[in-house]
């Protein structure tokens, strides 16, 4: 696997890499923002310690607002709060806010350009033992199609840090998705993150991978198995998900001929079509997509999950497999 020296990555295969939830990248860059902006203020609907909004609390007491468990409220009061110059963070479980709270999020947040940053912890089914009932599957789709709203997903600790950082400089509505388990940092500091930018992690020629969030490292190991099949692949990481990289996936479209989309969501709304919308217009090519397909999840362990829905390294690489041979029948 030949890794592109300029995203300054750490060695996906080390077994050294620290793991940390994204949802802590979170909580650490707003508790330090905290201490940057006077005009920052935290709100949560009474769970900001799971969603680690809770550690801005801590220092900032003064600056944080618990709406109880009224999600509703949550994106209402956010916005009036925005309306009057405040730079507002609100962190909630994904499930409810956007899944509970769209209509006051596209009101009271989007239509209004209010300058409202939030986290939906808790998302895909890498959640785990929470279930099907709490594991965000559409909630890419539901804010990827709201005008104003920028939507992220972080494929690590370092990278959810700058994500935070990035949304907090940029006035408008923001989605940060995240994640409740604990997954390889491999990103560094020096790893680039411009907001709509794809960031190409590996080189390839045979097909190209891209994935966001949690699914990133697995495709890396996945393009580490299939090098030993002699199987060229290319991976990216597209962390922005409503202002996809046209250009950059045209480029891998017409270097490796078929793309391969991987995301813990549904397969319908979400990275697969994002990417699908953007070459249909720019360079139409085949897609192979990866992710649930339109089915919930289940109670279970996070790994045990992910691979029962083929979406760790194994999974990934086996579907890979299956499209390079249907490029050579071609």
């Amino acid at each position: 696997m030949k890794l592109n020296p300029e995203m300054h990555l750490l060695d996906p295969l080390s077994q050294d890499l620290k793991k940390a939830a994204t949802r802590n990248a979170f909580g650490a860059a707003l508790a330090d923002i905290g201490g940057l902006d006077q005009n920052a203020i935290a709100m949560s609907s009474d769970v900001a310690g799971s969603v680690q909004v809770g550690k801005f609390a801590d220092k900032y007491p003064d600056r944080f607002f618990n709406v109880g468990v009224a999600e509703q409220n949550l994106a209402a009061v956010a916005a009036g709060l925005a309306y009057s110059g405040k730079t507002v963070f609100i962190g909630a479980f994904g499930i409810f806010s956007p899944g509970r709270n769209w209509e006051q999020v596209r009101t009271t947040i989007c239509y209004a350009n209010a300058n409202v940053k939030m986290e939906g912890s808790h998302t895909g089914i890498s959640t785990g033992e929470d279930g099907a009932t709490h594991q965000a599957l559409e909630d890419i789709a539901l804010t990827r199609c709201l005008p104003n709203m920028t939507v992220i997903s972080p494929c690590d600790y370092n990278e959810a840090y700058k994500a935070v950082f990035a949304a907090w400089k940029t006035p408008g509505p923001f989605y940060i998705r995240c994640t409740r388990c604990a997954i390889p940092t491999f990103t560094t500091q020096q790893t680039p993150f411009v907001l709509g930018k794809l960031n190409l992690l590996s080189e390839g020629s045979d097909i190209a991978i891209v994935a966001m969030g949690d699914t990133t490292h697995e495709s890396l190991l996945a393009a580490s198995i299939l090098e030993k099949d002699g199987i060229s692949c290319a991976v990216a990481n597209m962390h922005t998900l409503s202002s996809p990289d046209t250009a950059a996936l045209e480029k891998l479209a017409r270097q490796c001929g078929t793309i391969m989309t991987v995301e813990d969501h549904q397969v319908n709304g979400g990275l697969g079509s994002a990417v699908c919308e953007s070459l249909a217009e720019a360079y139409p090519a085949r897609v192979r997509r990866l992710g649930m397909k339109m089915e919930f999840g289940e109670t279970g362990s996070g790994d045990a999950l992910m691979k029962k829905y083929g979406l760790e390294r194994e999974g990934i690489a086996a579907a890979a497999r299956e499209e390079i041979a249907l490029k050579k029948k071609k």
